[in-house]
């Protein structure tokens, strides 16, 4: 018994093995992320590719094993595919649901047939990035702009503009991002080029500018164009302030803020498709109102919400004392490692900019804790009808595994979780199903979420909806007919 477990497992390592060079083929010379269930394959190892596959028993009740996905995965390496994500997991259940007798690579052509041949995609980009601030949350954009470079059609960071901390400046900046206390080492290799200002980090070649004022540089001098710039210092955040970083070689601006004003602030998930494109200006809002409003819009999708209240439980700032010191801010000026300290949250004058059909009126407040990262949001709703837990979890569940949210909203049944297992979570926000509280018309919902990682990913992906680098998942399931059969493209057959 012992062993025919172990040669099941050493079975699926080989199958994992055997996938890793495919994903990174179709990654790197095709353009092709290759997801399973929204979380994506790619420069993964082996455990973790097994573990994601473990992840499915959310959502038949059974793992989903190597070997059922690996048979797709070959299949999509004989096609001519374009710049586009696939998810395996979708092309498993597609297939089971309705494979009508054909062989897995009559079926996984069949489907994708609107991204190969001649109807593939032209790859988009690269696109040039610059980032302005190079504190927690630009730290974290730099890895995850490197790691996302693989592909060649995305997103190149240039540059980083940052004001001069004296000698040894630059060794100290790749220091800090070489080594975090919270999230790790630096995955890949890190070099420093003093002679030129740059930090070299996995062959990115990252040019350092020296500057305090905004309005002073000319990017087009280090041979940049076009490209979007990420103000993360928070230090502007009206228009007025923020279009001083429209100078030569900057064609837009994303601010790691709430916006002030008339700027508008964007959730990846929600409302990113309602942006104009032609607005320089944008805005990522917060960490917590990405946290908050997916759920409020899946909350309100499907039950409607008449009022609510969220409470956030939220880890100390760089903006808090270490020692109690005089600060503007009420409370915040108290030591952070030592005291709960209650405080206000931008978050619920955030939602309404976010999503402005929503009617319910969100009070809000937040509670900073001696911890260095991830909190937890607590959202108190009055719905429209009456629920059971049972019905508000499933439907939670299931916009967290498909649908316009499902890279956006997480979810976990774990019944043990504590804040330091959600560092690193991609997800703007996780669903604690065993902490939820459903009473008739009352829903308590407990979120948790990264409020460094988690956001910073958010601010990618708005980034790179904004850049047209952004590509739609397939197989699109949302074309289903009611049946869930996936239609067969003309002359399919």
């Amino acid at each position: 018994m012992t062993d025919d477990h172990l040669d099941r497992w050493n079975a699926h390592e080989a199958s994992a093995e055997a996938m890793i060079p495919i994903i990174g083929r179709l990654y790197r010379g095709k353009g092709v992320t290759i997801l399973l269930h929204s979380r994506s394959l790619v420069n993964k190892s082996v455990i973790s590719i097994l573990r994601t596959h473990r992840f499915a028993r959310q959502i038949e009740g059974e793992e989903l094993s190597v070997d059922q996905t690996l048979p797709f995965l070959e299949a999509l390496a004989e096609l001519d595919l374009g710049p586009c994500k696939i998810d395996l997991g979708r092309l498993v259940t597609a297939y089971r649901t309705d494979g009508r007798g054909r062989s897995i690579a009559e079926f996984t052509a069949a489907v994708l047939a609107d991204v190969t041949d001649g109807n593939k995609a032209e790859p988009q980009g690269p696109r040039d990035v610059v980032l302005y601030g190079f504190g927690r949350i630009g730290r974290l954009v730099t890895r995850l702009l490197i790691e996302k470079v693989g592909s060649g059609n995305g997103l190149t960071l240039r540059a980083v503009v940052v004001r001069k901390g004296g000698e040894g400046d630059l060794a100290k900046r790749a220091s800090l991002l070489r080594r975090d206390s919270v999230h790790g080492q630096f995955n890949g290799t890190i070099k420093v080029d003093a002679d030129n200002d740059a930090i070299i980090a996995n062959g990115n070649v990252i040019k350092f500018i020296y500057s305090d004022d905004p309005a002073a540089i000319d990017y087009t001098e280090y041979g940049i164009d076009e490209a979007i710039l990420i103000d993360n210092t928070g230090k502007w955040r009206d228009r007025q302030g923020l279009s001083q970083h429209l100078r030569p070689g900057i064609a837009k601006v994303v601010l790691t803020a709430p916006g002030k004003g008339d700027v508008p602030n964007i959730v990846h998930g929600v409302n990113h498709r309602d942006l104009d494109l032609s607005d320089p200006i944008v805005s990522c809002a917060s960490c917590t109102t990405n946290a908050i409003v997916p759920p409020l819009k899946a909350m309100d999708d499907e039950f409607g919400i008449v009022r609510g209240h969220v409470e956030t439980v939220h880890s100390f700032t760089n903006d808090q004392n270490l020692l109690d010191n005089f600060h503007r801010a009420d409370r915040r000026g108290r030591s952070a490692p030592f005291n709960l300290v209650l405080t206000e949250t931008g978050a619920r004058s955030a939602v309404a900019k976010a999503m402005p059909h929503f009617k319910a009126k969100i009070t809000g407040s937040s509670i900073r804790v001696p911890t260095p990262d991830v909190s937890v949001a607590i959202l108190n709703l009055q719905l429209e009808r009456e629920t059971t837990k049972a019905e508000v979890l499933e439907y939670l569940r299931r916009v967290s595994l498909a649908g316009p949210l499902s890279r956006n909203l997480d979810y976990t049944a774990a019944t043990d979780v504590v804040s330091s297992d959600f560092i690193g979570s991609r997800a703007a926000s996780i669903v604690d199903a065993n902490a939820t509280i459903v009473d008739d018309d009352t829903a308590i919902l407990y979120l948790w979420y990264d409020n460094e990682f988690g956001y910073s990913c958010q601010v990618v992906r708005t980034v790179q909806y904004i850049s047209g680098i952004e590509y739609p998942t397939y197989p699109q399931l949302e074309a289903q007919d009611p049946a869930g059969a996936v239609p067969e493209p003309a002359g399919a057959r």
